[in-house]
C-alpha cells in the first residue's frame, strides 16, 4: 500500500488498509491490479476525478478539430440554388471547416460532364477570397467533387536589413573626393629658323 504523498506501507491486509485509509478521511483505491500482490494508495478519489477530468477537458481545448462539409450541386443547378449552397460553403470555411463541393450526375448527364466542371469552376472563383483548393475536381463514379479549406493567412514578409542597421553606431567616414584631371600644357610653338647672312662677294657660302 501507498500513501498519498508516496510513503510505503508494505503489504497490508485488505481490512488494515481500508481503515488505515478511513482514518485520514480518504479512500483506498488499486492502482495496480495486475501486481503480486496489487497495489493499491490512499488518495481523495473524489479529488482525483476531478483533477483528471480537468486535465482531460485542457487537452481537448488544444485539439484543433477540422470537419469536412458537403454542398451538392447537380449539373442543372439554377442561380438561386447555387448562391444558397455557396452562401453555406462561406460560413463553413468561415468558422475553419472544409468544404467539399459534390456535382451528381444521373443517367444521361454523364456525357455533360462540362457543366459540372463550370459550376466547380464558378464556385472556386466566388470562395477565392476565404479558400484555397485541396483537392482538384475529380470523377468517382457518378459524382464530381472538390474539396476547400480555409485559407492559411501568411505573415508578411520581413523587410531586408538596411546596411545602416546593425553595425557599428559610430559616424561612417565620408567618401573621398575625386582627384580632378590635369590639364595638358600648352605646346610651345617652334623657333623661326635664322636665315644665313649674304656674302659680300654674291658667292653661296656652302660651295667652298
Amino acid at each position: 500500500m501507498v500513501a498519498e504523498d508516496g510513503e510505503e506501507f508494505g503489504v497490508m491486509d485488505t481490512r488494515d488498509a481500508i481503515r488505515a485509509a478511513r482514518e485520514k478521511g480518504m479512500d483506498l483505491v488499486e492502482v495496480a491490479p495486475n501486481a503480486d500482490p496489487p497495489v493499491c494508495k490512499i488518495i481523495d478519489y473524489g479529488k482525483f476525478q476531478y483533477l483528471a477530468k480537468k486535465k482531460a477537458n485542457e487537452a481537448k481545448k488544444k485539439q484543433v478539430v477540422i470537419t469536412v462539409k458537403e454542398v451538392k450541386f447537380r449539373p442543372g443547378t439554377d442561380e438561386h440554388d447555387y448562391s444558397y449552397r455557396m452562401k453555406h460553403a462561406r460560413e463553413w470555411l468561415t468558422e475553419g471547416d472544409k468544404v467539399k463541393a459534390t456535382i451528381w450526375f444521373r443517367g444521361r448527364e454523364m456525357t455533360h460532364r462540362e457543366l459540372g466542371s463550370r459550376i466547380l469552376e464558378k464556385l472556386e472563383k466566388d470562395l477565392a477570397d476565404i479558400s484555397e483548393v485541396e483537392m482538384r475536381p475529380r470523377m468517382e463514379g457518378n459524382q464530381m467533387f472538390t474539396i476547400f479549406g480555409p485559407k492559411r493567412h501568411k505573415g508578411a514578409a520581413k523587410p531586408a536589413s538596411s546596411t545602416q542597421s546593425g553595425g557599428s553606431s559610430g559616424p561612417r567616414p565620408a567618401p573621398a573626393a575625386p582627384t580632378p584631371a590635369t590639364p595638358p600644357a600648352p605646346a610651345t610653338p617652334a623657333a623661326p629658323a635664322t636665315p644665313a647672312p649674304a656674302s659680300s662677294s654674291g658667292e653661296n657660302p656652302s660651295e667652298v
